[in-house]
């Protein structure tokens, strides 16, 4: 078959086929080249299978190659979690490592366990090429700008088995088995696989930190800010980034979904800095709760170099940054042209908002340093060469989840009394984090609600294989490792880049033993699987 692909192109370094012909047939057809999504391809390259790689955008590699590069392996004062980290997650960083010529040293604090946090971080464009580089070493097929066509008959089913998928270029990909490697699920959801958005109450799986939230602590605001148009007015109105609406029933469910935001790398250096600018659709109206948070006595958050070649993967995990909280209701089941409004609105905002920092002179009047500090930074030139130095994809946190047999919830991840997990295929060693997902008023001030995070309540988690796979009646040859049966809150400890890339090799190994064994994706033999996981590095229980 692939004989027959002579005409492709060359995109920053990755092959991606532009076949005449319109029908294709592969042993296992990965939707979504997310981190996950090339690890399952390789693990099942590895293990001589034939793979299609499918990726909506021009890049795989996920938030990998979008920014994220801090990573969260070793970051924490608390604890130490790269121990959980194993099998093609591993040498994803050992690769990483021999780049920037830190193999050693990367070695010597693994062999040691030395926590070391620099060794575990990249630049977008070095993480970019490392896929690029390992998907090419196993001859996989990688189609880029390839999206499910937004009709019913994107997923053609016999009885629970995907036959093809469609792309909206009118190709046809048939396989014997599906991976659903995206964030937003829209392969699971298009061959009618139960999925879910935003927060369960707590009272559907009994758990405690589920659902409106009757207090949020973690990064609420540091000083009292007045949400109101006129200060001295509730009647009228509330100022932008502000959601005039009561808190809610505590431990109530609802469709919000944790904040989504760019993760951005700026630089210092002259030489490879573009300059903040501002945006077509520049309103200053829309940023003044920063004033009034300066006004306050706030010190607003800062970048700082984390990454190398001082370089930031500045977030937004501070009381106000550019989270935006209530403006990605729609996304996850939204249409692509709503999905496309929505991050084109992230990005005036945060464009303009940095802008707003760098240049406003009422800015430079309230905390002269803070400006000084914004001015000094700037886009950095050689990452995103293709969209001016911004990310291409925002940070989506949280979006469909499928709702299988077996659900992990926050049982899973108690310290205490924790809900066992017998067939375990990966390790997430994160707390239950999840953004808060409005800000409203409350008390007469600005109030952020939902964030969940820390604590002394949880402990590393053991994935359960059948978090992974759709209830049997829906479909039987169809895994995700992106989108896995989860609770809302149980995902925030899921949601990490190097998890997911975990999970992706453990959904790669699955598909392929059931395509030897004949086998549908819910009954593949968890013995043979585990065996095989660990012969592959695959962590799958902690000393």
């Amino acid at each position: 078959m692939r004989k027959t692909l002579t005409l492709f192109f060359t995109f920053l370094g990755l092959t991606s086929f532009q076949p005449q012909k319109t029908k294709f047939s592969y042993d296992v057809v990965i939707y979504g080249g997310t981190a996950a999504g090339v690890t399952a391809a390789i693990q099942l390259a590895k293990m001589g299978k034939s793979v299609a790689l499918l990726e909506p955008t021009k890049h795989i590699g996920g938030m990998s190659v979008e920014g994220l590069g801090g990573t969260d392996i070793d970051n924490h004062k608390d604890f130490q979690n790269s121990p959980a980290v194993g099998g093609l997650a591993l040498e994803f960083y050992r690769r990483i490592a021999k780049v920037y010529g830190r193999e050693e040293a990367f070695e010597n604090a693994l062999n040691n366990k030395v926590k070391n946090t620099s060794l575990w971080r990249f630049e977008s464009k070095v993480a970019e090429q490392v896929f690029n580089d390992w998907i090419k070493e196993h001859k996989i097929e990688v189609f880029l700008g390839r999206r499910l066509a937004e009709t019913p008959q994107a997923v053609s089913k016999k009885n629970t088995t995907i036959t093809e998928i469609r792309t909206e270029k009118g190709e046809v990909f048939k396989g014997k088995f599906f991976v659903d490697a995206t964030i937003e699920g829209d392969l699971l959801a298009r061959a009618g696989v139960s999925t879910t958005v935003g927060r369960e109450a707590n009272s559907v799986y009994h758990e405690t930190r589920n659902g409106i939230r009757a207090e949020t602590d973690h990064a609420q605001f540091l000083v009292k800010v007045n949400p109101y148009k006129n200060p001295n007015d509730p009647n009228s109105g509330v100022i932008p980034t502000i959601q005039n609406e009561p808190l809610g029933t505590p431990g109530a469910g609802d469709k919000r979904l944790q904040a989504f935001c760019f993760r951005m790398c700026l630089t210092k250096n002259p030489d490879n800095q573009i300059p903040f600018t501002k945006p077509k659709d520049y309103d200053r109206g829309q940023y003044e709760i920063y004033l009034r948070y300066i006004k306050a006595g706030g010190k607003l958050y800062r970048p700082g170099a984390g990454l190398p070649n001082g370089k930031t993967d500045l977030g937004a995990w501070h009381d106000l940054s550019h989270n935006l909280y209530g403006m990605n209701i729609d996304y996850p089941e939204g249409s692509y042209a709503v999905r496309e409004r929505i991050l084109e609105e992230h990005k005036t905002f945060t464009q303009g908002l940095f802008y707003f920092l760098a240049n406003d002179p009422e800015v430079g009047q309230l905390d002269s340093a803070l400006q000084k500090e914004w001015a000094s930074w700037g886009l950095a030139k050689d990452e995103f060469t293709d969209n001016d130095g911004w990310p291409r994809m925002f940070y989506v946190r949280d979006a469909r989840r499928m709702v299988s047999d077996y659900v992990i919830t926050e049982h899973h991840v108690k310290k205490q009394n924790p809900t066992p997990v017998s067939d375990p295929i990966g390790m997430a060693y994160w707390p239950t984090d999840v953004h808060s997902v409005r800000r409203i008023v409350k008390d007469g001030y600005a109030y952020n609600e939902g964030f969940v995070f820390g604590g002394d309540y949880w402990q590393p988690l053991p994935i359960s294989y059948r978090s992974l796979v759709p209830k049997a009646s829906q479909c039987t040859n169809l895994i995700t490792p992106t989108c896995p049966s989860s609770s809302h809150i149980a995902y925030g400890a899921i949601r990490l880049e190097w998890t997911f890339m975990i999970l992706g090799q453990s959904a790669g190994t699955a598909a392929a033993l059931a395509i030897d064994n004949k086998t549908t994706i819910q009954k593949v033999n968890y013995g043979q699987l585990k065996a095989k996981l660990l012969e592959d590095k695959q962590v799958l229980a902690l000393e």
